[in-house]
């Protein structure tokens, strides 16, 4: 099957591994060094926890022209960098494309590809769960030895599940088809953004969380701030037992939250400060829309983040 990664980041060449193995004809879009890497060694993985290193050959483009078609697309990017590229999918004649990465506006990004595009755009959106960063020519993964992506569409089933189904049937990856994606995105993005607010410096740069007793007990009860924004705005929280945590067990998530703020893993799972800084926009117009009170999220970005 013919499959375009649409990204060359740590994801993108997480999955762009899962599709070779998996016996497809795969190409990714990739720019400057990083294309230059892919055109030379391949794609290269340290895969953490298997203790090994895997290389694998891709066709490298760096623009994705009108008329190169594919069977399956998928756009693997920060949160920040899909508008930029919505336009140039809209344009390419390709019509499966899936949309991979935190997302709190994936009804929008569907409506653009659909009214723009002059062939029929069949849209969904996933969440590849794994981890990961650059280093040097390679990429580190903490995304295990199969694989899996939670992925669905906005309307009800997937209108091209069995080209997808074909893309994986010989790779060890696991598919989690949800019938709310878009809840389950949105569900996401509170835990990332309480998390990683708090992990970056004035200059922007990826930092420790402190992991003091007072930021923590302020990022458990935003959290709970955040789901129930979700609510007011008739959002179901998936899977529903992230927020019973929250609120049932406070004392076990602070616990988990103070190790995380020990372990060198933060740098693995980490967000940017870009896709943080929108997702916080997206968050802010919730709150707003609804009116919710937020006090532990106002003191968070008051006193520990550089988020306004």
């Amino acid at each position: 099957m013919r499959i375009l990664v649409y990204g060359a980041g740590v994801l993108g060449s997480q999955l762009a591994h899962v599709l070779v193995r998996g016996g497809n004809d795969v190409t990714v879009l990739a720019r400057g060094k990083r294309a230059e890497e892919l055109e030379r060694d391949g794609v290269v993985i340290r895969h953490v926890f298997q203790c090994k290193t895997t290389v694998d050959p891709v066709r490298v483009i760096r623009i994705l022209e009108v008329d190169d078609t594919y069977d399956l697309i998928f756009v693997v990017m920060k949160y920040n960098d899909f508008p930029s590229v919505l336009p140039v999918l809209a344009d390419n004649q390709s019509s499966n494309m899936v949309i991979v990465g935190n997302n709190a506006d994936a009804r929008s990004m569907q409506i653009f590809l659909e009214k723009h595009s002059h062939v029929e755009k069949r849209v969904a959106f996933g969440f590849q769960v794994s981890g990961g960063r650059r280093q040097e020519d390679r990429m580190i993964s903490i995304g295990g030895a199969n694989g899996q992506m939670v992925i669905g569409g906005l309307d009800g089933e997937i209108a091209f599940k069995s080209i997808l189904d074909q893309a994986f049937e010989k790779a060890k990856y696991k598919l989690n088809v949800l019938d709310h994606i878009d809840a389950w995105l949105k569900s996401h993005l509170v835990p990332i953004l309480m998390l990683n607010a708090v992990s970056f410096n004035e200059k922007r740069e990826m930092i420790k969380l402190d992991g003091n007793k007072q930021q923590l007990m302020h990022m458990i009860e935003a959290m709970d701030e955040g789901f129930r924004v979700l609510e007011a705005m008739g959002i179901p929280i998936i899977p529903e037992l992230q927020a019973k945590l929250i609120r049932k067990h406070k004392r076990i998530i602070y616990l988990m939250l103070k190790i995380y703020s020990i372990l060198p893993i933060y740098k693995l799972v980490a967000g940017a400060f870009g896709e943080i800084e929108a997702l916080n926009h997206a968050f802010t117009d919730w709150k707003k829309a609804t009116g919710t009170p937020t006090p532990h999220w106002d003191v968070l970005k008051r006193d520990f983040t550089i988020l306004k």
